[in-house]
């Protein structure tokens, strides 16, 4: 009997080490399950960030609402008839998107400028335009 209980003892520390120690033990079991989780959280985060980059995708393909907002707050563009306000925070300022150049037009040689006349009183003078 004694040599049936120390053979049960010896096997049940055996397991144990096993248990404890060996491949896969419960420390690296509790490592991976954190593991798991934290690829979980990173997955839905993309999962997220991909459908809102779809949407995004989307709204250029099909509308303008996109496309003019990027041109208004990349590009600094206004519509026509529109008056841009801007409000600048002393405190946080932000750089103002550079201009874009514009393309130098080659000058041609200068022709001798007609002489001066006095308009005529029967010609309609231009009309003035409001700024």
């Amino acid at each position: 009997m004694r040599k049936l209980i120390a053979f049960l003892l010896v096997l049940i520390a055996l397991l144990q080490y096993r248990l404890w120690f060996g491949d896969g033990n419960l420390l690296e079991m509790r490592r991976l399950q954190e593991r798991i989780g934290e690829l979980a959280e990173e997955g839905e985060k993309r999962r997220q960030r991909n459908a809102a980059l779809e949407a995004e995708v989307l709204d250029l393909k099909q509308g303008t609402d996109a496309i003019e907002e990027r041109a208004r707050r990349d590009l600094g563009m206004i519509k026509e008839g529109e008056t841009l306000v801007q409000i600048i925070d002393a405190a946080h300022p932000t750089p103002s998107p550079a201009p874009t150049p514009r393309p130098q037009k080659t000058r041609k040689p200068a022709a001798p400028a007609p002489a001066a006349t006095a308009p005529k009183t029967d010609e309609a003078k231009p009309p003035e335009h409001e700024h």
